[in-house]
């Protein structure tokens, strides 16, 4: 048996034939992965969510949290299944309310996550999700950002990621 989970699981393959690529976008010499192309394929969105749920749902995850935007396609429906909360990581001034937040860098500018104050509590347990890694930046101040308030209680978050 071979250790490659993608040669074990046709739906990954599946799903890898889905994912279109833009060349040049947002700028010259990126290579984009566009998954919007998942979501027109009942299957493909099906099987995504599947592969995850599977993965995490034995986890004791309490909290999935959605970079905004496309985090927000997958992360609701990936929530209800494993039976946690979704919490919203959106772009400044969108939340209403009192909110904390997180700035960072992207390869192409700086920016900064936002998040509701009591969201997440001491000792949950978080598992973020977006569509794509770059630099790091956005992932890197999401975990920031969802430890800064347990941190008021003297405990932390712990962190599930999947590259």
């Amino acid at each position: 048996m071979s250790g490659n989970k993608e040669e074990e699981d046709p739906r990954i393959h599946g799903i890898k034939t889905k994912i279109r690529v833009v060349p040049d976008f947002p700028k010259k010499g990126i290579m984009f992965q566009d998954i919007t192309t998942v979501l027109l394929d009942p299957k493909a969105f099906k099987d995504t969510i599947d592969l995850f749920v599977e993965r995490y749902r034995d986890k004791n995850i309490s909290v999935v949290a959605g970079i905004e935007a496309r985090g927000f396609l997958f992360g609701p429906p990936i929530a209800l299944a494993i039976g946690a909360k979704f919490v919203p990581l959106r772009k400044p001034k969108k939340l209403p309310g009192e909110t904390i937040f997180e700035e960072y860098e992207l390869e192409y500018g700086n920016d900064r996550l936002e998040m509701h104050i009591g969201a997440v509590e001491a000792g949950d347990r978080a598992l973020v999700v977006d569509d794509l890694i770059a630099t790091g930046g956005t992932l890197c101040a999401a975990i920031n950002l969802l430890g800064k308030f347990p941190k008021l209680y003297e405990n932390q978050l712990s962190f599930e990621f999947q590259t």
